[in-house]
């Protein structure tokens, strides 16, 4: 096993096994949050974490073009090269956390006439905010060397670190706010772990690279050597403002047009499709580095050829996802929390339809931003003007299901046509005919499947699922084997799968006379 594969596969361990012990933490929590504090603290707190993702904005991008300049410097073991990049991103890192803290103390302003009227009232709404703007500010001015350490596919160790003292928060929240009560101390000991996270990881990195050797004013004066990080960074920033205002706005705008309380109730939805997110991005994650490794090494046979098992690997993941969440995602809820916090099913159909578009995409985005291509900033510039124009027209009528409509109608198009065009064109250099004879078998599958899976739903599991038990025995029952089918049809009718299979020895010998 190459050294690029051992990493990514030990990447994708770690956060696994973190993963599963967040996710069981998450529900257990949510439920103790929601008894133990309350529906409109819970919908509060959603909604100051999404003001405060809205002025990292001040990011501007530079975090994703630093990592894009790192991957031929560490492959070249450029120790020089890789300290002066490193001090360029701790000079502009500390701008960004004095911008922030700045803007964080402007937005709060209007606090006064965002929370008027609330229960908890406005004292703790700013102690709340104020919280989080510090935690944001130690991440900038402290926790930088992080991309270091993931351009260099050792993710795992940011994962092992900063998941231990995630849980550990967790944890010591559930305690308060089961034994106190007490929204205050809940804040108080978020603001706590961060720093201590921030520390012990840090002291763990120069163990790590004991060569590094970051300097603030060095940074500043070689940043006009590096023209290309600002250029890249503008572009970045554009797309990134797009993908705030689409991916982390929905508390703000459910907040807006309709109530605080929905916040809460929408939240417990967007939690669960959050941490499924989250499990693609931790499977991602493990493989960005290597991708962007692997493109520096200039090997276009290989290149494709990890594309396409990369892309089954996806949409294996997709199936994973989608299909349990089309089956029992209201019998869930119902569940978990009672009937009285499910929504409406369409809301939850255009949950999942949105799910399918931001993970189908992945494996796409993942290559354009290896490549460096993030010239194509009209795209971000229309999508954002869609969503906003949509958004306004459709959610003072239709609600929650005019928010997410209006997200799908935005992205739909230039995710499924242009990009895979873009990328073809400008980074592997092929023609995206390619591109559609390989992708249409994966989607004539999956929408084969996703009908099998509804009209299972439709006949089957809604009338079955009326305790934990039972919903636990038929979720095993149904599930497993529609996978274990669904991956076998994969395996059949694409390449992407017989690559993936083939690299285990004990499968390659049953089906390497299927692989061309």
């Amino acid at each position: 096993m190459s050294e690029r594969v051992h990493r990514s596969v030990m990447n994708m361990k770690v956060g696994m096994l973190f993963y599963l012990l967040s996710l069981f933490l998450s529900f257990f929590s949510r439920k103790i949050f929601l008894d133990c504090l309350g529906t409109e603290f819970i919908g509060l707190t959603s909604m100051l974490a999404n003001i405060m993702n809205y002025l990292s904005v001040a990011e501007l991008g530079i975090g994703t073009s630093i990592v894009y300049f790192l991957y031929k410097p560490l492959q070249e073991g450029n120790h020089m090269r890789i300290n002066e990049i490193m001090s360029i991103l701790a000079y502009l890192y500390r701008w960004i956390g004095y911008v922030i803290g700045i803007f964080g103390l402007i937005t709060s302003l209007f606090f006064p006439l965002w929370f008027h009227g609330l229960g908890v009232g406005l004292p703790f709404v700013y102690f709340a905010f104020y919280s989080f703007l510090a935690a944001s500010m130690i991440g900038y001015l402290i926790n930088f060397r992080q991309l270091l350490v993931s351009a260099d596919q050792k993710q795992y160790i940011v994962n092992a670190y900063f998941q231990s003292i995630s849980l550990t928060q967790n944890i010591i929240q559930i305690l308060l706010a089961y034994y106190y009560k007490n929204i205050y101390l809940w804040v108080v000991a978020g603001l706590l772990f961060t720093l201590i996270g921030c520390i012990l990881f840090n002291l763990h990195i120069r163990k790590i690279y004991p060569w590094l050797k970051i300097d603030i004013r060095t940074g500043r004066e070689k940043l006009k050597e590096y023209p290309d990080i600002l250029k890249k960074t503008k572009q970045v920033f554009i797309h990134k403002i797009k993908s705030l205002i689409l991916y982390h706005s929905d508390d703000i705008l459910v907040g807006a047009f309709i109530s605080i309380v929905q916040v809460a109730y929408f939240g417990n939805y967007t939690m669960i499709t959050n941490k499924l997110n989250y499990l693609v991005n931790i499977l991602s994650d493990g493989m960005n580095s290597g991708i962007g490794n692997l493109i520096a090494e200039g090997n276009k046979q290989n290149t494709m050829k990890v594309f396409w098992e990369l892309t089954a690997i996806r949409f294996l993941i997709l199936g994973v996802v989608i299909f349990p969440l089309l089956l029992f995602f209201q019998s869930f809820i119902s569940l978990w929390l009672g009937n009285e916090y499910c929504l409406n099913d369409i809301i939850v159909y255009l949950l999942i339809f949105n799910i399918f578009i931001n993970l189908s995409r992945g494996v796409v985005e993942m290559y354009i931003s290896a490549h460096g291509l993030f010239s194509d900033v009209w795209t971000a510039w229309t999508e954002l003007l869609l969503n906003i124009t949509l958004t306004l027209c459709m959610a003072p009528f239709l609600g929650i299901i005019g928010i997410l409509s209006a997200k799908i109608l935005s992205v739909f198009f230039i995710a499924f046509l242009w990009k895979p065009f873009f990328l073809f064109s400008k980074g592997f250099q092929l023609p995206v005919s390619i591109y559609w004879k390989g992708m249409i078998p994966f989607y004539l599958i999956f929408i084969l499947f996703v009908g099998v899976n509804i009209a299972v739903k439709e006949i089957i599991i809604d009338s079955i699922t009326t305790s934990l038990l039972k919903f636990i025995i038929y979720g095993v029952a149904i599930i497993v084997p529609l996978l274990m089918f669904y991956f076998l049809t994969l395996l059949y009718t694409t390449k992407g799968m017989k690559y993936f299979a083939a690299r285990n020895p004990y499968f390659y010998k049953h089906i390497a006379k299927y692989i061309k």
